[in-house]
């Protein structure tokens, strides 16, 4: 079962290519970021041509997110971050997805950018982190099997930037997201790229300035969270680096996770 998310950056203005991955790759599951529409224009009739069902909580303009099944059709068990009324921003969904294995929980999450800092944007950010860390536990002593997935917007540890230098001042790397980003994983979820890429070094956002892309200078901020139940079933973990290189790219490249 391979669990996969996509930073997508425009789900209309990327939707040949993320067509094209989908039916290259054909995750089991693929969860979106930034599809940047509306509920009523969200393309889910292209996805059914090819066997995908979805489910998604949009905004206009910006953010939004979406998770896709193949040959199933995922179950919303959540939209919108607990904790806050007052916050309508569009960066947060939760479906069951029936499976070989059983049920499993997905989490799709945009978490905030926070730039600048200081600020009210980061102070934003660092309270969505709080909010998220109370459902995510609410989660873990439920022990349904979960998948967290997203793009985190946190650059975890200096191994997964390409210059500490360069992003020192950003709000991705400041020591209040690290922090709350350490406090989840304390918690006991399983960061799956890093469990099995330990050195660091692996890249999932390249910048369309400054030929970021030609030089390599990425980081890594796209996330896959396992509970223990699906820790337990670990196999393998990436990013499809080549989709960032293509015609019309995302500034994210895919990251996916598989379980047994």
């Amino acid at each position: 079962m391979r669990i996969a998310s996509f930073n997508i950056n425009g789900v209309k203005a990327r939707l040949p290519r993320l067509l094209e991955w989908l039916e290259e790759r054909r995750p089991t599951v693929a969860c979106l970021q930034e599809i940047k529409s509306q509920d009523d224009g969200f393309p889910a009739e292209e996805f059914a041509k090819i066997g995908y069902r979805a489910i998604w909580h949009g905004q206009k303009g910006f953010n939004g997110v979406a998770i896709l099944a193949d040959g199933v059709a995922p179950v919303e068990a959540g939209r919108g971050l607990p904790g806050d009324p007052e916050d309508v921003q569009a960066r947060y969904i939760e479906a069951d997805i029936a499976g070989p294995a059983g049920e499993l929980r997905v989490v799709n999450l945009y978490l905030p950018n926070g730039n600048p800092q200081p600020g009210p944007k980061f102070d934003y950010k660092i309270a969505w982190m709080e909010r998220l860390r109370a459902r995510l536990r609410e989660l873990l002593a439920s022990e349904i099997p979960t998948v967290v997935v997203g793009d985190f917007n946190v650059i975890p540890e200096d191994k997964d930037v390409f210059s500490v230098r360069a992003m020192a001042s950003d709000a991705l790397m400041q020591p209040a997201s690290r922090d709350a980003y350490r406090r989840l994983l304390n918690d006991g979820w399983t960061d799956a790229i890093d469990t099995l890429n330990p050195q660091g070094g692996v890249w999932t956002f390249w910048d369309f300035q400054a030929g970021a892309w030609q030089r390599d200078h990425g980081f890594r901020i796209d996330h896959l969270l396992l509970s223990p139940e699906c820790a337990d079933r670990l196999v393998a973990a990436g990013v499809d680096k080549e989709y960032r290189g293509r015609e019309r790219a995302s500034d994210h490249a895919p990251v996916w996770v598989e379980l047994a």
